[in-house]
Parts: structure tokens; C-alpha cells; sequence
């Protein structure tokens, strides 16, 4: 049957690879955070200002065995060195409890916001990343493919304007471009909020204040990822247009006495395939958070839940987050394939000749 079907075979074998591929992720985001000596026990005893009372080390031992980070013996009392540590769980056996615990949906609980769950953390993180990444990554592909597209064909003025402009735009780092809005919208004209995703004041809700402020908060984090995805979007639609415009059988096309509008069609067309797949790579990857930009603005997406789970030794929420991250960058990485191997007759044909 897969013989006779290399479309079918195609996708099952690359599924195959995705799969491995995501053993491999998820085992090396559960071992990299936890590779230092740090205890995350020590974060959260801080917060309740217990001291070395005895009360105290109950508290330790509550939590570490709730987390599972240390050895138990019969009694389900901490197991302690010589100088009263106490006897850390084999990062094997924490690896095992993690994945019985993830096929299960539970991403386990926040150190640093005990007693919140990581899934919590992340839904509550999720939306203003998505709300920042989607319509940007949307706008800026459609905005920047039409006017590479324009640059290649029209040629002239046109190009020597759209294309400069979108080399410099592409080249500026992210954090330059945020930190000089910061500086001279935010600070010294003052016409946006420097830092921030909504006015001190006003809680999260369905309302106009809050959605009025989320927008008013909203401009220069979006603005400064929109201008960097139209300026990379527009030099690389150009480019592909151009090299299609020269290709044979646009010649052969334009000989033949096709219509123009015609030829311009598969032209942009078959421009578009490496377009496309740069789109869906960046939708899978949404998902992680324009740390950078989150950063500079102090947005409460999840880049910002990310970095302060790491500065903070949170292993659930570094855990889980990047397990999201993974999930969605696969998948959409395995779409692409999928998606060009039936779009590409030239993907079709080869999968054919190796089927015979």
C-alpha cells in the first residue's frame, strides 16, 4: 500500500523523524535547567520570610517532597547528608514522574509563584503573546510580500526606494529599534507608555478602559516587530520574483505570446512557496514570545514568563513553556513539509520516481 502511495509514505516517514525529533526536545528541556546546583526550594522559603526555625525546615521538606526534588525513606521524611542536605532525587527518576505527569496534562506547579499551576501561568501569558505575534507576523508577510513583489516588477523609482529602505529595516537589531522607541516615543515625546501592557490601574477584563489601555500600550511593540518582518519579508519576495521573471520558462512563456497578467501569475505563484513556508514556520514559532521585544517593553507575554522562570530557577515553568514551544514549532514545521509536498508538482514528481 505505501508502495503505491508515495504521498502517504512521504508523510509517515517524516512524521517518524518529527517524533524523534521531539524525544530528543523534550528530554534535553527537562535536563538543561535542572544541571546546576541551585535549589528552587530556597525561593520559595524566601518568600515566607521563615527563617531557620524548625518550622522552616517543615516547610522544606513539605515542598521538596511535593516536587519531588529529594529522597524519601519509609516514614515520607527527607533523606539527609552528614551536614543535613538533603539527598537530591536522580534527575532519571524526576524525568520519569515528569513524563507520567505531562502525558497526563499536568505541567506541575510554579516555584516562584507557588502555589499556581504552570498551566495557569501560561494561560494566562499565552494571549498577550498571540494577541502581539499574530497580527504582526500576518500584517508584516502580506505588506512585505506585495511590495517586493512591486520593487521586482516595477522596477525604477519604485525599487530603488522599497528596497534599500527594506535592507535597513531588516538589518537594525530588534533591541535597537525598541529601546530607541522607548527612548524617543515613550520618554521624550512621551506619546506612548515606555514600559508596560496596560495602565496600573485597570484589571484584565472584557471592558473599554482596559481594552482602550491594552491598545494605547500595544502601538510600539507591535511597531517595532512590523517594521523588521515587512523590511525581511520584502527583500526575499524580491528576490525570488526577480530570479523567476528570468527563468526559462517565463521566457518560453512570453514567446509563446501568453497574456502577461498570465505569466505574472505562476510567477508569483511559485515566488511564493519559500514565502509560505517562512509564514507558517513563523506562526509555529510565535508561540516563544518576541522575548526580546517583551523585554524592553516590559510586555507580560510569555517570553517575559520564560526569562523570569529562568532567573529564578522555575523548572516547571521553564519545563513547560519551552514544551509548548516545541510542540507548535514541530508541528508547524511538519505542516510545511506536508503543505509543499502537495503544492510543488516537483516534490510530487520526485516522490513518485522514488516510489518506482
Amino acid at each position: 500500500m505505501l508502495r503505491k502511495n508515495p504521498t502517504l509514505r512521504h508523510i509517515l516517514g517524516r512524521a517518524a523523524w518529527y517524533f524523534v525529533t521531539f524525544l530528543v526536545a523534550v528530554t534535553v528541556n527537562f535536563f538543561l535547567p535542572r544541571l546546576g546546583d541551585a535549589n528552587p526550594i530556597d525561593a520559595i522559603l524566601a518568600k515566607t520570610n521563615a527563617g531557620d526555625s524548625a518550622g522552616a525546615r517543615e516547610k522544606e521538606e513539605a515542598y521538596l517532597r511535593q516536587f519531588g526534588l529529594a529522597e524519601v525513606d519509609a516514614q515520607g521524611k527527607v533523606i539527609r547528608t552528614a551536614d543535613g542536605k538533603p539527598v537530591r532525587t536522580g534527575l532519571g527518576k524526576q524525568f520519569v514522574s515528569y513524563l507520567g505527569l505531562t502525558l497526563q496534562g499536568d505541567l506541575g506547579t510554579s516555584f516562584l509563584q507557588f502555589p499556581k499551576p504552570v498551566s495557569e501561568i501560561i494561560k494566562d501569558a499565552l494571549p498577550w503573546t498571540l494577541c502581539l505575534q499574530l497580527p504582526t507576523i500576518i500584517f508584516g508577510w502580506l505588506v512585505g510580500n506585495l511590495l517586493g513583489a512591486l520593487a521586482a516588477y516595477k522596477r525604477g523609482v519604485f525599487d530603488r526606494i522599497i528596497y534599500p529602505l527594506a535592507l535597513l529595516v531588516s538589518a537594525v537589531p530588534a533591541f535597537c529599534v525598541g529601546i530607541l522607541m522607548v527612548y524617543y516615543f515613550g520618554i521624550k515625546l512621551e506619546w506612548f507608555p515606555a514600559v508596560g501592557g496596560y495602565d496600573a490601574g485597570t484589571t484584565p477584563a472584557l471592558s473599554s478602559d482596559f481594552l482602550s489601555s491594552a491598545a494605547y500600550y500595544y502601538v510600539m511593540p507591535f511597531l517595532s516587530i512590523f517594521m523588521i518582518v515587512v523590511g525581511g519579508q520584502s527583500i526575499g519576495m524580491r528576490s525570488m520574483v526577480i530570479y523567476e521573471l528570468g527563468t526559462d520558462y517565463v521566457k518560453y512563456a512570453k514567446l509563446l505570446g501568453i497574456k502577461e497578467n498570465k505569466i505574472l501569475l505562476y510567477t508569483f505563484r511559485n515566488a511564493m512557496l519559500p514565502q509560505l513556508t517562512g509564514l507558517a514556520l513563523a506562526l509555529g514559532a510565535m508561540v516563544g514570545g518576541a522575548l526580546i521585544t517583551e523585554i524592553i517593553f516590559s510586555y507580560p507575554g510569555l517570553g517575559m514568563a520564560i526569562l523570569t522562570a529562568i532567573q529564578g530557577n522555575d523548572y516547571p515553568v521553564i519545563t513547560g513553556c519551552t514544551l509548548l514551544i516545541t510542540v507548535c514549532v514541530l508541528v508547524a514545521n511538519f505542516s510545511v513539509d506536508i503543505l509543499v509536498g502537495l503544492l510543488d508538482p516537483r516534490i510530487r514528481a520526485a516522490q513518485a520516481a522514488e516510489s518506482n
